[in-house]
């Protein structure tokens, strides 16, 4: 995985540009992984099969799914699905989402998280394994099943961790963890401190990072980047309060006061360089290339580019200067 980079398909490209997004990267030795997430747009599992038929080669990952909308065993079935499709390339991430998400869309409590990862994370290690399987925890029960399939054992799993209880979690039983939103100072002590996991194992430290790329006019690219950063500081309050924490807390209370009393464009005449450089890679291809070295830097393993095309001239989303990266 060293010097190797993974993309998002982020939210952006619709289901047809993320097959052709995804042929093309795969035949990029540079890049380890394609991941697309699922909030309130594409359903992770479905998109995913379909990119496991037009890739060979590179790992496809969640990131991430939810642990409140399906069961330990629905998952587990997903992932041996894909596993199964994509020739054993699948990683599986799991997060908790968003209060509002779980609560107002789904119409589901948003209770217990770290408890509820713990759960799921314990019981779908025992669902990958043949012979049947019970599970008696606060939240999760399971009472002596088999799945009918089977793939890997050994799926690897990886944990979206805001706060510091999911990232000791993640450290202490899964295989990685994905940070999103993480100043470079606050990925540089993450890393200092994540090696192994507790049970020895390796440690995979990925982070999503967003990322716009346009060789033809880079200030474009800057400027989607930076709308994408203002958006999500301020769509919910997860990532709010915990960037309230960081030395750019002046900054994000102002982006976030604008958002909502003025509306994206007002809130956008605060975004500065320096909140760019800690957040976003963005400009042209020599520009971001440059900018994946400097958070690589910080010791993260592997940073994972979230696609946010332009819209060109033509219209179209331009989204093959990310080759290049």
């Amino acid at each position: 995985m060293k010097n190797k980079i993974a993309f998002s398909t982020g939210s952006l490209l619709n289901p047809k540009q993320v097959l052709d997004f995804s042929s093309n990267i795969d035949a990029n030795k540079n890049v380890h992984s394609l991941w697309t997430p699922e909030s309130w747009g594409k359903e992770a599992f479905s998109i995913l099969g379909a990119i496991s038929q037009v890739t060979k080669r590179i790992k496809i990952g969640t990131s991430i799914i939810n642990i409140y909308t399906r069961t330990p065993a629905t998952i587990c079935m997903g992932a041996i699905t894909l596993d199964l499709l994509s020739e054993h390339r699948v990683i599986l991430g799991l997060g908790t989402s968003t209060p509002p998400l779980i609560e107002n869309l789904h119409g589901l409590k948003f209770n217990n998280p770290v408890q509820r990862m713990r759960e799921y994370i314990e019981s779908i290690r025992l669902l990958l394994r043949k012979g049947k399987t019970s599970y008696d925890g606060r939240i999760v029960k399971i009472t002596n099943f088999e799945l009918l399939d089977h793939s890997r054992k050994d799926i690897p799993i990886f944990v979206a961790a805001v706060n510091p209880r999911m990232l000791n979690l993640s450290k202490e039983i899964a295989d990685g963890v994905i940070l999103y939103l993480k100043p470079k100072d606050e990925m540089e002590t993450i890393a200092r401190q994540t090696h192994d996991n507790k049970n020895g194992k390796s440690f995979t430290k990925a982070s999503v990072i967003i990322t716009s790329v346009y060789n033809r006019d880079p200030s474009q690219a800057v400027k989607r980047a930076a709308r994408t950063l203002v958006f999500y500081i301020s769509v919910g309050k997860i990532y709010y309060d915990y960037l309230l924490n960081t030395r750019h807390c002046e900054i994000i209370k102002k982006i976030y006061t604008d958002y909502h009393k003025f509306g994206i464009e007002e809130a956008l005449k605060n975004i500065k360089t320096e909140i760019l450089d800690d957040f976003v890679i963005a400009g042209s291809i020599n520009e971001c290339i440059s900018q994946i070295k400097a958070f690589r830097r910080t010791g993260i393993d592997l940073p994972i580019l979230q696609v946010n095309p332009i819209l060109s001239p033509s219209g179209s989303l331009s989204y093959k200067d990310f080759f290049d990266l």
